[in-house]
C-alpha cells in the first residue's frame, strides 16, 4: 500500500469512529489491572454480558491483591454469569503473582500468566500502555476482509494474509484509539452484512450451550460457589441437568482441581 492509501484508509475508519465509536466502561481507564480483567471477561463472550460483571468484579476486587487474597470460592461466585470459568481461575492465579512481582509491562511478559494468550497480552499492553503490538480478533479480521480482499477470495482467508496489513495499517502514535476504531468499524459491518469473519480460514461456529458440557461445568461450578458441599443429584434436580453429564463434568472439574470430592459430595477447597 502507498502512504496516500493508507492514509486514506485511516481517515475512514477514525472518521466512522468519530461519529458512532461505542461506549464501554473499560474504555474509560488505562489501569491495567481493570483492562485485563476486561480482556478476560470478553474472551468468547458479548460485551452486553460483560459490562455489569465488569462493573461488580471491580467493585469487589479493585486491584489485583484483592483477588489474590480472596479464596477461589469467591471469584467463582463472583463470575458465575459469565462461562468458561477456567478463566476465572486464571485471573485468580494472575492476581497472585502481579500482586508479588508487579504488572508486566510488555506483551512478552504478559503472555507468561496464566490463561494469556498472544491475543490478550497485545491488548492489554496496547489499551493499557498504548503499545503499538499488532494483533487481530473477531472485528478485525471482518473488517480487514472487508477492505482487501475480494469477494471471490473470501472462501479462505488465513489470518497470515491479514496481519501483514494490520501491521502497515497500523497508528503507531495512538494505537488504542486505533483499535477501537477497527474493532467498532468491524462489528458495525458484521451487524450489518454477512460476517466477513466467515471468509476466515479459521472461522468456526461455537456449539449450542444448551445440553453441553459447559452447562453442566457452569451449573456444578455455580452450585459450589455458593459454599458448603453438593452431591450431583440435588444439583441435576435444581439445574435440570441429566446425571451422567454431570457426573462427566464433575469428573473433568476434580482432574482439572477446580473441585474436590468426599464421600459422593463435591466441594471447592
Amino acid at each position: 500500500m502507498t502512504a496516500e492509501e493508507i492514509a486514506e484508509f485511516r481517515r475512514t475508519i477514525l472518521g466512522w469512529y468519530e461519529e458512532h465509536g461505542r461506549a464501554f466502561p473499560w474504555r474509560d481507564t488505562t489501569d491495567p489491572w481493570a483492562i485485563l480483567v476486561s480482556e478476560v471477561m470478553l474472551q468468547q463472550t458479548q460485551t452486553s454480558r460483560v459490562v455489569p460483571k465488569y462493573r461488580a468484579w471491580l467493585e469487589r476486587f479493585p486491584v489485583p491483591e484483592a483477588l489474590a487474597s480472596s479464596p477461589l470460592q469467591e471469584a467463582l461466585r463472583h463470575w458465575s454469569g459469565l462461562g468458561y470459568n477456567r478463566r476465572a481461575r486464571n485471573l485468580w492465579e494472575t492476581a497472585k503473582i502481579i500482586a508479588g512481582k508487579g504488572f508486566p509491562r510488555t506483551a512478552g511478559a504478559l503472555r507468561e500468566l496464566p490463561g494469556i494468550g498472544p491475543y490478550t497480552a497485545s491488548a492489554v499492553a496496547t489499551f493499557a500502555f498504548n503499545s503499538p503490538e499488532v494483533f487481530i480478533e473477531t472485528n478485525i479480521r471482518s473488517l480487514f476482509i472487508f477492505f482487501f480482499f475480494p469477494p471471490d477470495t473470501h472462501s479462505a482467508v488465513p489470518d497470515r494474509a491479514i496481519l501483514p496489513l494490520v501491521e502497515e495499517t497500523l497508528d503507531r502514535e495512538n494505537p488504542r484509539i486505533w483499535y477501537y476504531a477497527l474493532m467498532d468499524y468491524g462489528a458495525e459491518l458484521k451487524r450489518k452484512t454477512p460476517n466477513p469473519s466467515r471468509a476466515s480460514a479459521g472461522y468456526a461456529r461455537q456449539g449450542r450451550f444448551k445440553g453441553s458440557m459447559r452447562e453442566a461445568r457452569g451449573a456444578i461450578l455455580r452450585a459450589l460457589s455458593l459454599g458448603g458441599r453438593a452431591g450431583l443429584g440435588a444439583i441435576g434436580v435444581r439445574e435440570e441437568i441429566d446425571y451422567a453429564r454431570l457426573a462427566k463434568a464433575a469428573d473433568l472439574l476434580v482432574a482439572e482441581g477446580f473441585i474436590k470430592e468426599e464421600g459422593g459430595e463435591f466441594f471447592i477447597d
